[in-house]
């Protein structure tokens, strides 16, 4: 059974840079298209980058030139490199698993989902 982990998480600055780590056990994530998506207080959980198993990659317009999703197949790891941090990039972020990155990124269509990581920007 797939089980993710979420890491990275923390405080940083105004337009600093985080790197978020997803670990996948139990089986390959080569398997998966893994998505990340970020809940902030009060607002539904919205998607923020997923990336297919051929290492394709689909951002939110909000991060669109900012975050950068990777896949490490052999350490069962996908990083999300956070850039230019923004206050409205606050919020707890998840990954989760699913068979495609599909044109429209919905919670709908991932399972497996990790406890989250909490990332506050702030001066």
């Amino acid at each position: 059974q797939l089980q993710l982990v979420e890491s990275g998480g923390g405080l940083i600055q105004p337009g600093g840079s985080l790197r978020l780590s997803c670990a996948a056990s139990g089986v390959s994530l080569e398997y998966f298209a893994i998505g990340w998506f970020r809940q902030a207080p009060g607002k539904e959980r919205e998607a923020v980058s997923c990336i297919g198993t051929r290492g394709n990659t689909d951002y939110a317009d909000s991060v669109q030139g900012r975050f950068i999703l990777s896949r490490d197949n052999a350490k069962n790891t996908v990083t999300l490199q956070m850039n230019s941090a923004k206050p409205e990039d606050t919020a707890v972020y998840y990954c989760g698993a699913s068979d495609i990155c599909r044109r429209h990124l919905s919670t709908d269509d991932f399972g497996s989902w990790g406890q989250g990581t909490q990332v506050t920007v702030s001066s």
